[in-house]
């Protein structure tokens, strides 16, 4: 049994994505589709003390069908205004200042041109401090076939998967009844019904960066996502 994981990278993804890379033996960076306008590929939320605040990395969009692998940063300023805004956001969080200097490293040497690079450096970091062991790979690594359904399978078939997961909003598009025929048993996940931590600046909300997580909780991060707890 293998399992496996494809989705397109993130900004500073939430706990959510952390806990489908960990869920899985390898994850897939689909990055080979097209990017889409005032999404989660570029920007995320953080928690301020004026609310949730949106940081969005600036990026080029020279076509209809530019695919996110293509898409490149407008302006290199980001790297210490969105650093800027956090650090200041999270100056009280109980870890801040275990992850500070790391982080800061992190955003200011984040100098690649290429929005996926940017989103990989940071994907991949998150992974190491949550100690995950899953391998990360790109989609360009494979022949992508046509048809979206098909070519998630075709990558499942390349690496040998027997189990397929995601989140939900995929259900809309994917075709079970065509995994069924290469038997590639489904897992749709659950985002539901995650245990609040601690946070800095009420109403809690779990649809931030895991940042906020990380900086709050630390060490126990894993606590409070569900995949480490199912082991």
């Amino acid at each position: 049994m293998k399992k496996i994981a494809i989705l397109q990278s993130n900004y500073i993804p939430w706990k959510g994505y952390f806990d489908l890379i960990n869920m899985v033996d390898e994850f897939v960076l689909y990055d080979d589709v097209q990017f889409t306008k005032n999404d989660w590929r570029n920007r995320n939320v953080i928690k301020t003390s004026q609310g949730p605040k949106w940081l969005t990395i600036p990026v080029k969009k020279e076509n209809l069908d530019q695919r996110i692998r293509d898409t490149k940063i407008s302006d290199s300023r980001w790297q210490k205004k969105h650093w800027s805004t956090i650090s200041q956001s999270y100056a009280r969080s109980a870890y801040f200042k275990d992850y500070k200097e790391g982080f800061e490293e992190l955003y200011l040497s984040a100098n690649s041109c290429y929005l996926s690079e940017v989103n990989h450096k940071f994907i991949t970091e998150v992974v190491s401090i949550l100690g995950i062991q899953t391998k990360i790979r790109w989609s360009d690594e494979f022949s992508l076939q046509p048809g979206q359904t098909e070519r998630l399978i075709g990558i499942c078939k390349d690496c040998g998967a027997s189990d397929y997961y995601s989140g939900p909003a995929a259900k809309s598009y994917f075709d079970e009844d065509l995994a069924r025929q290469e038997n590639i048993n489904v897992h749709w996940l659950d985002y539901g019904g995650y245990p609040e931590y601690t946070q800095l600046f009420p109403p809690f909300e779990h649809a931030v960066s895991a940042l906020d997580l990380l900086f709050n909780e630390g060490s126990q991060a894993s606590n409070f996502m569900k995949s480490f707890n199912d082991e």
